[in-house]
């Protein structure tokens, strides 16, 4: 099957990648490190800039004029207004620190305010889902359609549980104790970009969390909506989740019961 991509696109894929190669040497050496009193954590934090400056130096290197917004190095302006990347170079940090080979690399280009394309790539799994704006949605070269399960006693419902709070913790588990009275199988992975790629390839029928950043979001929000489903954020449809960080993703046909739901409790 071929699959049209654009440049922009490309230099997304080869960037992700490169950066993959630095990110798995690091996780074989964190894994060692589980052993070690002190931990990981300044190993992590350093494997994860580390994989951002090879993303910004490839994208930089492509497109010399847009700009950035980074997890790391936050905003970075560029000569061209219109465009930027949207990059998180590790998503799922808590798993890598762990030795759990669930993470991620997200990167989104947005064009004067809109997201139009999007890369997440799971290196341990060499899974890399994609999307265009008006192109579909794929993994590889498989495209991508969210799942047309309409029982929720069947769906499976993807998670996160933020931490800035405790007003926020004590909300998530409102919401999570009303999500599992209408459906018995809830799962939380630890990375975002993931949980929204898994809604997008029919895994899981619904993802949703608060307080995530833009980089956590913008390449999945792209690829659940350019696979048939349906984004929003949480408390009200006028808000762009990408921005607000409130978001829930589902297949068409559960998304009102799930948002009934959560605004409920």
């Amino acid at each position: 099957m071929a699959v049209l991509t654009t440049p922009n696109l490309n230099v997304m894929i080869r960037a992700a990648e490169k950066a993959s190669r630095s990110l798995i040497r690091d996780f074989g050496e964190v894994e060692n490190l589980q052993v070690s009193t002190k931990g990981p954590g300044d190993f992590v934090s350093a494997a994860d800039r580390r994989a951002e400056e090879i993303i910004f130096e490839e994208l930089k290197k492509a497109r010399p004029d847009f700009g950035f917004l980074m997890e790391e190095s936050g905003k970075i302006e560029g000569k061209n207004p219109d465009n930027r990347w949207i990059v998180d170079p590790l998503d799922g940090t808590t798993n890598f620190l762990h030795g759990i080979p669930h993470w991620a690399i997200s990167i989104a280009l947005e064009t004067r305010g809109e997201i139009i394309a999007g890369v997440v790539y799971d290196p341990i799994k060499d899974e890399i889902f994609h999307a265009e704006k008006g192109l579909g949605a794929f993994m590889r070269r498989s495209r991508l359609r969210v799942s047309g399960r309409s029982d929720l006693m069947q769906a499976t419902i993807a998670t996160g549980a933020p931490r800035n709070s405790k007003e926020s913790r004590e909300q998530f588990f409102k919401e999570y104790n009303a999500v599992m009275n209408i459906t018995p199988s809830l799962r939380r992975f630890g990375a975002a970009a993931l949980d929204l790629s898994y809604v997008a390839a029919g895994r899981c029928e619904a993802f949703w969390e608060r307080e995530l950043k833009s980089w956590d979001v913008a390449a999945g929000w792209l690829i659940v909506k350019e696979a048939g489903g349906f984004v929003c954020d949480i408390d009200n449809d006028r808000n762009n989740p990408v921005e607000t960080g409130n978001i829930l993703a589902a297949n068409g046909t559960l998304y009102d019961d799930i948002k009934k739901v959560l605004k409920a409790a």
